[in-house]
């Protein structure tokens, strides 16, 4: 069973907490992750560029020249490919990226990608977070403790204060048990979060 120190908010250690393997002790699957990944990624995308072909490209209509007798190639379009305002050959049409993956990936994805933070020890768990104000000097000083400058923070709930002092601090996001994901916890490479939350994810995902 895998075992992590517990903070306070000023980075001193407070005790010992154990975690569930089931959540934090899977083996690590980097395929999975990369697909989750990739998969939140290509759900990002818009897929709406477009050019147009040359039965799209207004004009053109009419054959530029006789089909024989003129010394030019034959043509039939001034809007063929190869004329100045011609359309485009295979010309990028609207198109969704997304693609499915199963329940199961995902949680197993998301599973992998807690299991290694812990494993990387970028996994901080903190007795309590709660501030009394919205100062996001007061969430850096948080940060500062640990030292720690890129981060997701993990939160058992609705916490305005916290939320709203982290929101103007660059590469620092806060999530909510429902709300994280895979791609969240790779790109911010450090988990904090709080006795209560973990608590919570190991309830819901174990």
């Amino acid at each position: 069973m895998a075992n992590v120190s517990v903070f306070n908010m000023e980075g001193k250690e407070v005790g010992k907490l154990d975690l569930n393997d089931e959540l934090f002790g899977v083996k690590v699957n980097e395929h999975l992750v990369h697909m989750a990944v990739t998969q939140q990624l290509a759900d990002r995308r818009q897929g709406t560029q477009k050019a147009k072909t040359r039965s799209e490209v207004s004009g053109g209509g009419r054959k530029p020249w006789r089909q024989k007798g003129t010394g030019h190639a034959r043509q039939g379009s001034t809007r063929s490919p190869q004329w100045t305002h011609g359309g485009v050959v295979f010309a990028p049409v609207p198109r969704d990226y997304s693609f499915k993956l199963n329940k199961k990936e995902k949680r197993a994805a998301l599973k992998s990608a807690l299991t290694s933070r812990v494993q990387e020890e970028k996994f901080i768990v903190i007795d309590e977070l709660k501030l009394d104000e919205i100062k996001t000097r007061k969430f850096q000083a948080v940060l500062d403790a640990f030292k720690v400058n890129k981060a997701i923070v993990i939160l058992d709930s609705l916490d305005k204060n916290v939320i709203l002092s982290a929101r103007n601090i660059p590469n620092v996001i806060t999530a909510q048990i429902n709300t994280i994901n895979t791609y969240d916890i790779m790109k911010y490479n450090t988990v904090i979060t709080t006795k209560a939350a973990v608590a919570k994810l190991e309830e819901v995902y174990a």
